[in-house]
C-alpha cells in the first residue's frame, strides 16, 4: 500500500473516532463526475432551461433562499446549476459545493452501510431483529381491551431485519407529540431522538409501545436509527467511522458528515421555515441538532449533511451496481435487492395514507398507487399507475429540510435537488422537477 493511501486511511480513522464522517483538515471537494453536453446523452438543452427557470422562479418569488440541482446520465453530469443565496442574511451566492442538511436522505446511506455488512454475511433479511438487539426480546404493542382502553400486550412475533429496513417492523417515530398515536406520543415524551447514544435510543425504544404488530402495515419510524446501532454493534466501529471508512472515503465524498466542522461552516446553506403568510423566516434547530458539533447519537435516520457533488457520487455508485472508480461498495446483486420492492403483495393504500394489509384485490402499494418500498428507499413499481414519468425500478427519497433525489436505472440517470426550507415547497419540487427532466429527455433509449 502506498504512502498516500496510508495517509488517507489514517485521516479517515481519526475523523471517525472524532465522530465526524468527513475528512479533517479542510478536505477538498469531491471529485466531480465528467461533464457532457445534454444532447450527447439524449437531452434537449432548450427544454432543460425550463428546469432552471422554474428553480429561479422559486427564488424570485421568495419561496426558497437558494438551491442547487444536479442531473446526470450515463455517468456524466448533464446539468449542474445554482440559484439564489446561501443565506438571506449573509447574502453570498449559493455555491455549487454548498453543504445541506439532507435529513432523511441519510436513510439510504444507512441502508448501504447495513448492506455492506449483509455482503459480509453478518446478518440475513429474515433474522429477527432481537438476534442483534436483545433489548427487543420483549416488545409490546397497545391493543384495546373490551372496555376500549389501551392495554400493552406482547407482540405476536419479533420483527425481522427485512421489516426493519422497510418500515414494516411496527416501530413508531416520535417526531411530534402526535395525539392520534399513543406510541408516537410515548416516543416523543421519552425524547427518543434526543438520546445521548444509540445504545440509549435502543434502550428507550425497548420499553415503549410499538405502533403496530410487525408486518401489518408501513409506518415511517425510528427504524434507520436502530439500524445505525446495529451497524455499530456488528462492525465494532461508531456509525460515523464506519460510514467514513467504508462509504465516504472510497467514494470521495469529502463533505458528507454527521456535522459541519468550523472550516466548512462558510459553505453551509441557511435553514428556513415559513410564517403564516409564506414568508421565509430563519428556522430554529434546537441545541440537540446543532450540526456544527459532533452528535451524541449519530442519527442513521436523519443526521447527515452533504453536497450535490458528494451525493452524485453516491447515486452513481448505485447506478453502477455498487462500485465507482474502482471502489466496490456493494455487490451488484445486493444493489438489486435494495432496489426491489420488499412489501408483501397484500399491502395497499389506506384512506389516511399509511399502508396496511387489505384485500388482495386492492393495489399493493404504499404512499401512492404504483409505489413500493425497497431497503430504505421508495421504489417505483408501476410508474404508469402513479403518473410519475420515471422508469420502472426508480428509487427515491427526500429530507424534511427540502432535499430530494431519484435514481432511474431504466434510463441510466439520476437527479439531485437541494434547498433548505423545512417541509419543502407546496406539493413538492420533486414532482415538478421530475416532470421537467423527463420532458427534456428526448432520446430515452440513447
Amino acid at each position: 500500500m502506498n504512502g498516500a493511501r496510508l495517509r488517507q486511511k489514517a485521516i479517515a480513522l481519526v475523523a471517525g473516532l472524532l465522530g465526524c464522517a468527513a475528512a479533517v483538515g479542510g478536505a477538498s471537494a469531491a471529485p466531480s463526475l465528467p461533464r457532457v453536453k445534454p444532447e450527447a446523452v439524449g437531452f434537449s438543452s432548450p427544454k432543460l432551461k425550463k428546469l432552471d427557470e422554474t428553480m429561479q422562479a422559486m427564488v424570485d418569488t421568495g419561496q426558497v433562499a437558494g438551491a442547487v440541482t444536479l442531473l446526470a446520465r450515463h455517468g456524466q453530469i448533464v446539468q449542474a446549476s445554482t440559484f439564489g443565496k446561501r443565506g438571506l442574511e449573509v447574502g453570498d451566492p449559493m455555491p455549487v459545493d454548498a453543504i445541506f442538511r439532507i435529513r432523511s436522505e441519510t436513510k439510504p446511506v444507512t441502508g448501504v452501510a447495513m448492506l455492506i455488512l449483509y455482503d459480509e454475511g453478518k446478518w440475513s433479511l429474515d433474522d429477527p431483529v432481537s438476534k442483534y438487539v436483545p433489548e427487543f426480546a420483549n416488545l409490546r404493542v397497545a391493543k384495546m381491551d373490551a372496555e376500549g382502553r389501551p392495554v400493552l400486550t406482547p407482540i405476536s412475533r419479533p420483527p425481522t431485519m427485512r421489516e426493519l429496513m422497510t418500515h414494516t417492523a411496527g416501530f413508531a417515530y416520535g417526531i411530534t407529540d402526535d395525539p392520534s398515536s399513543s406510541a408516537d406520543q410515548a416516543y416523543y415524551r421519552a425524547a427518543v431522538l434526543q438520546s445521548e447514544s444509540l445504545g440509549e435510543l435502543v434502550s428507550k425504544v425497548s420499553t415503549l409501545p410499538m405502533f403496530a404488530e410487525p408486518g401489518t402495515l408501513w409506518r415511517y419510524s425510528v427504524a434507520a436509527d436502530i439500524q445505525g446501532y446495529i451497524v455499530e454493534k456488528l462492525s465494532g466501529q461508531s456509525l460515523p467511522a464506519f460510514m467514513q471508512t467504508r462509504i465516504f472515503t472510497p467514494l470521495g465524498m469529502g463533505d458528507t458528515a454527521f456535522y459541519v466542522p468550523q472550516e466548512k461552516v462558510g459553505r453551509l446553506a441557511a435553514l428556513y421555515d415559513a410564517d403564516a403568510t409564506g414568508k421565509l423566516i430563519p428556522a430554529v434547530e434546537g441545541s440537540w441538532r446543532d450540526i456544527t458539533k459532533p452528535p451524541a447519537a449519530p442519527s442513521g435516520g436523519g443526521g447527515l449533511v452533504s453536497t450535490a457533488q458528494d451525493f452524485a457520487r453516491f447515486a452513481q455508485m448505485i447506478l453502477n451496481g455498487g462500485d465507482l472508480d474502482g471502489a466496490r461498495i456493494l455487490q451488484p446483486e445486493t444493489v438489486a435487492l435494495m432496489r426491489l420492492n420488499q412489501l408483501p403483495a397484500s399491502f395497499a393504500v389506506t384512506t389516511n395514507g399509511t399502508a396496511g394489509v387489505l384485500q388482495p384485490s386492492q393495489k399493493p402499494f404504499p404512499f401512492a398507487l404504483g409505489m413500493g418500498y425497497g431497503l430504505d428507499v421508495a421504489v417505483a413499481v408501476d410508474p404508469a399507475a402513479s403518473g410519475a414519468p420515471v422508469g420502472p425500478g426508480t428509487i427515491s427519497w427526500g429530507g424534511s429540510a427540502g432535499t430530494w433525489f431519484w435514481i432511474d436505472p431504466a434510463n441510466d440517470l439520476f437527479f439531485i435537488g437541494m434547498i433548505q426550507r423545512l417541509g419543502g415547497v407546496g406539493s413538492g419540487l420533486d414532482a415538478t422537477t421530475r416532470t421537467l427532466v423527463y420532458q427534456a429527455l428526448e432520446k430515452p433509449g440513447l
